[in-house]
């Protein structure tokens, strides 16, 4: 077992969790290895895969984590916040960097960015889509969950502050669901042809 996740009762663990960055390296070193390689095969492996993940988590979290940690008491929620939130602050960037690049490159050597209008249409929308989920991801839901993460690590922590920051948090999330949601069947009619 990881040991920054135990710590002796009433130790946090560390809020950002530097060896991580070996995992993103890692991952980054194989989507340029994909883009470079020119095989399709790779580029098309590298792109689902971690488009699966980004997508999975995204729902998973908002739709299975994220009622959970609502109902249950606020001790074992500042729990689960201390130690989720350092390991999606290196996870989520990453998986939708290399979806997101993996997805235009190889769309790009697929032909698909020369498509004529209505057909070009998908990629329009798998662009804008992706653009949208990456702006609420990296500009709101990732720097909120920080937020709230450093003010449950407090001794005392700021129960109204809290609130006032996720009031909108639960929307954000169920709105990257449905674009998730949508994505999946753009990328569904792109991958049996437009």
């Amino acid at each position: 077992m990881d040991a920054s996740l135990v710590s002796p009762p009433g130790a946090q663990p560390d809020f950002i969790r530097w060896h991580y960055l070996w995992f993103v390296a890692a991952a980054l070193i194989v989507l340029v290895t994909a883009i470079f390689a020119g095989n399709i095969w790779f580029l098309d492996w590298v792109h689902v895969m971690s488009g699966v993940l980004w997508t999975g988590i995204d729902l998973f979290m908002g739709f299975v984590i994220g009622p959970i940690i609502r109902s249950v008491a606020v001790p074992v929620r500042k729990e689960i916040i201390i130690r989720l939130t350092p390991v999606t602050l290196f996870l989520m960037p990453t998986l939708s960097i290399m979806t997101s690049t993996a997805g235009w490159f190889l769309a790009v050597q697929l032909g698909l960015t020369q498509l004529p209008w209505p057909q070009f249409g998908w990629i329009a929308a798998a662009l804008v889509l992706v653009t949208l989920m990456t702006i609420q991801g990296l500009g709101y839901l990732l720097p909120t969950s920080v937020r709230v993460c450093l003010e449950v690590r407090k001794p005392v922590p700021d129960g109204p502050k809290i609130g006032r920051m996720m009031s909108r948090f639960y929307y954000v999330v169920a709105s990257q669901g449905v674009m998730q949601i949508a994505i999946i069947v753009v990328m569904a009619r792109l991958a049996t042809g437009v």
